[in-house]
């Protein structure tokens, strides 16, 4: 067990609209599909993975509050599309073999588990994969520093933000065919360049817990496994200098 892996323990977060592939709205099965396969040769080999997931694919709570409705009416409702897309990763899950818990910070106890710390690091010790729903269970806070606050509190060793990108780049490469991308950034580099990503609040959590950040391209199969076994790709976040 543990054969080749970099890290014993990770969180990993996973933006809602992954979920929905080439669709432009819902839950697509064959990223589930792909997400539970890639994860159950991790967890075979003895990786403690922990799960958060936004919920844009199905409501993003900012969007709505900037057309008027109410900020917390808006993010609670966000909050339980994240709750929606964990079921689902739970599903996809179980279905390859891979035992896993659902721990949603808003009760809804016939549905998944309270967020209680002590019982999730011990499903992980279990070898059981822990998904935490509900962002933080406040509004005004985005699932990312619901993933950096969730991180710390279990002991990960490294958070890995999965994208639809290679890394972080200086602009947005999709826009900007120019854009360079850093293989490495400090945590002040990010807040001080204003670089999306995560939001501010995450990337400060992350600073004072000194948790490193690595981001990485989702959509390129595999990239899950060469994370977690050390290779150097995407770009790396933490209390270094950037080297660009």
């Amino acid at each position: 067990m543990n054969s080749g892996l970099k890290y014993k323990r990770v969180l990993l977060k996973l933006s809602g609209e992954a979920l929905m592939g080439e669709q432009g709205y819902g839950i697509d099965p064959a990223v589930i599909s792909q997400i539970a396969n890639e994860v159950k040769l991790l967890v075979d080999d003895g990786l403690e993975l922990a799960l958060v997931v936004g919920g844009g694919n199905i409501f993003r709570g900012l969007a709505a509050s900037a057309k008027g409705m109410d900020r917390s009416t808006a993010d609670y409702m966000g909050m339980m599309a994240t709750v929606m897309n964990s079921l689902a990763l739970q599903d996809g899950l179980e279905k390859v073999g891979v035992f896993t818990r659902v721990q949603s910070a808003i009760e809804m106890r016939e549905v998944a588990e309270p967020f209680i710390r002590r019982r999730a690091v011990r499903h992980l010790e279990k070898g059981r994969v822990v998904i935490f729903a509900a962002g933080t269970g406040n509004p005004y806070f985005t699932t990312d520093t619901a993933a950096s606050l969730r991180a710390a509190e279990i002991g990960a060793e490294v958070l890995l933000k999965a994208t639809k990108v290679d890394g972080v780049y200086d602009s947005d490469p999709k826009k900007n065919p120019q854009a360079v991308k850093y293989d490495s950034l400090s945590y002040m580099d990010v807040l001080k360049r204003e670089l999306s990503v995560m939001d501010s609040t995450a990337i400060s959590l992350c600073k004072d817990t000194g948790l490193p950040i690595i981001v990485f391209n989702l959509n390129r199969p595999g990239n899950i496994e060469r994370v977690v076994r050390g290779e150097a790709i995407g770009t790396y976040v933490g209390g270094i200098p950037s080297h660009v």
